[in-house]
C-alpha cells in the first residue's frame, strides 16, 4: 500500500519509481467542511503526461445517491486489504475522519445523515467541469472510458445506448474498453462503433470465434506532452459466462494474459514509453495482472465498482480505483523522463454536485437526451420509509425489495436477484419513480420467469455463483456480489471450497430444511438462457410498490456468514 505522502521504492532517489496521492491535503480541507471546486480539482502533479479516467458509470447522468456497500470480503491474499475495507477499516486505512464528507463519498457509515449534509454526487455534467478544468490546464490530457457506459438507466434502455455515445463524445473521450455493452447485441454495438462512437473501442481479449482472430483493436497509440502512450484494452473476460452468450455469439474473451503479454511487447517495440491498461477486469483480477504481466505502468481499473483514494503498487504497476455511477473521476499525472515513467501523482476527485458547478453545455445535452423520457421517468410509484440501496456482498434492500416483488407478484416460495452492483440509492422519505426502478433493472434480458428447482438444485446453483465470488484465485473471480435470495436463508464460509461453503439452506415461511429431493417454485430474472420467458422485472417491481405504496425496509438477517 502506497503512503499518504510519497512512496518511495529507495528512499528519496531521484531514480526510484514513485506514485504520490494528493488525497491528503484535501482530506484535510474535507474534515473542516471547507471544500470548493477548486479544492476538489487541484492543479498538476509534477509529470507533464495527465490521463483522465471515469469508469462504471452505468448510463447515470445526473447526481444521485448511491450508498458503498457495509460488506466487501476479500479471500486469500486480498483479505483486509483495499478494496475490501469497509466503514471504519476503511477510514483508519485512509486517515478519513469520522462524518467528513470524504466518509460520506467513500464509506457507508451513516450515508442518510451524511447524505443531507453533502448532497447528491456525480452528473455528467459536473463531470465535464471537472474534465474541462484538467484541460486548461492540459490541454492533451487523455481521457478514458473503462466500460459499462451504455447500459443502466431508462433512456440508455430505450435508445440503446445512443444517449450515452452521444454524452461521450461530447465529453472528449480518447478511448473506451467495455462490458455490459456487449449485452445490446453484437448488431448494435458493430453499429455504434462502425458508425456513432468516433473514439477507439479497445478489447485486447475479444476474439472472433469464427476466425480465431482479434475482433477489435487491441491498443491506441498516443502522442501526449511530447510522450508516447499506449493505451490496451482490456474488456470483460467473463462475458460470455456471466452475460448470455447468444448476444454477441461469435465473440470468446477471457483474461488471456499471455495475448496482453504479447501486445505490451508489442507497444514497446513500436515505441511506446507508457503503457496504460484500461481495464473491465476487476481489482483482484488487475493486482494478479500486474503481477504476471510484465512492462505495464498504470493499470485503470474497472467493474467491481471501487473507489480507492491512493493508488495501489504492484512491482512497477500502479492500479488506480475511480469508483462508479459518476461519483468520482481520477487524475493521474505522470513523471517520464528517459523514455520511461518515474512515477506519479494522483487525485481521486468525489463529484460532489453542490460544489461543482454543472458546465452549461453538457447539462444541456443531458437536458436533450433525457427529455423524450422525462414525463415517464418521473412518475411516482410510491414512497421510500427507509434507505433503499444495492451493494454488499451478499444483500441490500434493492433487492430485497425485488425479491419480495417476484415472490408476491409471481407467486413464488422463492426468489433469486442478481448480484448487481449498479443501481442508485433512494432515500428515506423520497417518493419511488420509474426512474428508479429502471437505474435498478434496465437491462436487455429483464424477463421475470417462474419455475421449479429441487433444493439440490438450488444448492448447486448458488454454490456456484459463491465460487465465483469468493474463489482464491482472482483469474476464477467474475467480480460481481452473490445472487440474492427472497424466501430462504442459509448459512456460508467463503473460505471453504466449491461444495462446502453453503450449510443449513431454510425455508422462511415453514422454518423447515431446505430439502435436496423437494421441488420449490423459484422466480427469478436476468436469465442468461435464451428464450427465457416472464414480464419485465420493472413491470413486476412497479406493480409491487404500486400495490404496497409505502416500502419500509426492515433488516435482513437470512444469510450468515460464519467467522
Amino acid at each position: 500500500m502506497i503512503s499518504r505522502r510519497h512512496f518511495l521504492q529507495a528512499g528519496l532517489a531521484t531514480s526510484a519509481l514513485y506514485g504520490a496521492s494528493s488525497f491528503g491535503s484535501w482530506s484535510r480541507l474535507a474534515a473542516q467542511q471547507r471544500l470548493t471546486q477548486s479544492d476538489l480539482i487541484g492543479t498538476s502533479g509534477p509529470g507533464t503526461l495527465t490521463v483522465i479516467h471515469v469508469t462504471d458509470i452505468h448510463a447515470q447522468t445526473v447526481p444521485l445517491w448511491f450508498r458503498e456497500p457495509e460488506v466487501n470480503l476479500g479471500v486469500g491474499d486480498a483479505v483486509g486489504r483495499p478494496p475490501h475495507l469497509t466503514g471504519a477499516a476503511f477510514r483508519a486505512e485512509f486517515g478519513i475522519e469520522k462524518g467528513s464528507a470524504l466518509d460520506y463519498a467513500l464509506t457507508y457509515e451513516d450515508f442518510v445523515a451524511l447524505g443531507r449534509t453533502y448532497g447528491r454526487m456525480g452528473g455528467l455534467d459536473r463531470i465535464a467541469t471537472v474534465v474541462k478544468a484538467i484541460r486548461a490546464e492540459r490541454p492533451d490530457a487523455l481521457l478514458l472510458d473503462g466500460g459499462d457506459t451504455w447500459q443502466g438507466s431508462l433512456p440508455a434502455l430505450k435508445t440503446q445506448g445512443a444517449d450515452m455515445v452521444k454524452l461521450f463524445r461530447a465529453l472528449g473521450t480518447n478511448a473506451m474498453t467495455s462490458h455490459f455493452e456487449f449485452t445490446l447485441g453484437i448488431d448494435r454495438v458493430t453499429e455504434i462503433v462502425e458508425n456513432e462512437l468516433g473514439f477507439p473501442f479497445l478489447a485486447a481479449n475479444a476474439y472472433d470465434t469464427t476466425w480465431d482472430e482479434p475482433a477489435y483493436p487491441a491498443f491506441e497509440l498516443f502522442e501526449r506532452a511530447g510522450t508516447k502512450v499506449a493505451v490496451i484494452g482490456q474488456a470483460f473476460p467473463y462475458l460470455p459466462i456471466a452475460n448470455p452468450k447468444w448476444l454477441f455469439p461469435d465473440l470468446s474473451f477471457g483474461i488471456r494474459k499471455d495475448r496482453l503479454a504479447s501486445v505490451v511487447d508489442e507497444v514497446r517495440a513500436g515505441g511506446a514509453e507508457v503503457v496504460i491498461l484500461l481495464s473491465h477486469n476487476g481489482f483482484d483480477v488487475d493486482r494478479k495482472i500486474a503481477a504476471d504481466v510484465p512492462g505495464i505502468d498504470v493499470i485503470l481499473t474497472g467493474h467491481t465498482h471501487d473507489a480507492i483514494p491512493e493508488p495501489v503498487q504492484v512491482g512497477q504497476t500502479f492500479l488506480i480505483a475511480s469508483g462508479s455511477h459518476g461519483k468520482f473521476v481520477s487524475r493521474v499525472d505522470i513523471d517520464v523522463d528517459g523514455g520511461a515513467m518515474k512515477g506519479l501523482t494522483h487525485r481521486l476527485i468525489p463529484i460532489f454536485s453542490d460544489v461543482i458547478a454543472p458546465d452549461p453545455e453538457m447539462a444541456a445535452l443531458v437536458e436533450e437526451t433525457r427529455a423524450p423520457f422525462k414525463a415517464e421517468m418521473s412518475e411516482v410509484l410510491g414512497k421510500a420509509d427507509g434507505l433503499l440501496y444495492r451493494r454488499g456482498n451478499f444483500n441490500g434492500t434493492w433487492d430485497d425489495l425485488i425479491c419480495d416483488a417476484l415472490l408476491t407478484e409471481r407467486d413464488a416460495e422463492i426468489a433469486l436477484s442478481p448480484g448487481f452492483r449498479w443501481g442508485s440509492s433512494v432515500m428515506p422519505g423520497e417518493d419511488i419513480t420509474r426512474e428508479h426502478v429502471f437505474n435498478a433493472t434496465a437491462m436487455s434480458y429483464p424477463q421475470a420467469y417462474r419455475t421449479e428447482m429441487t433444493g439440490e438444485t438450488l444448492k448447486t446453483v448458488l454454490e456456484d455463483v459463491a465460487d465465483n465470488l469468493f474463489n482464491q484465485d482472482p483469474y476464477y473471480q467474475q467480480g460481481g456480489d452473490m445472487v440474492r435470495v427472497g424466501g430462504m436463508g442459509y448459512r456460508i464460509d467463503i473460505h471453504a471450497k466449491i461444495g462446502a461453503r453453503l450449510s443449513d439452506m431454510t425455508l422462511l415461511s415453514t422454518g423447515e430444511a431446505i430439502d435436496p429431493t423437494r421441488s420449490y417454485v423459484v422466480a427469478g430474472w436476468a436469465s442468461v438462457n435464451e428464450g427465457t420467458e416472464g414480464p419485465p422485472i420493472w413491470d413486476v417491481v412497479e406493480a409491487h410498490i404500486r400495490n404496497k405504496g409505502t416500502v419500509s425496509p426492515s433488516p435482513n438477517t437470512s444469510v450468515v456468514v460464519a467467522g
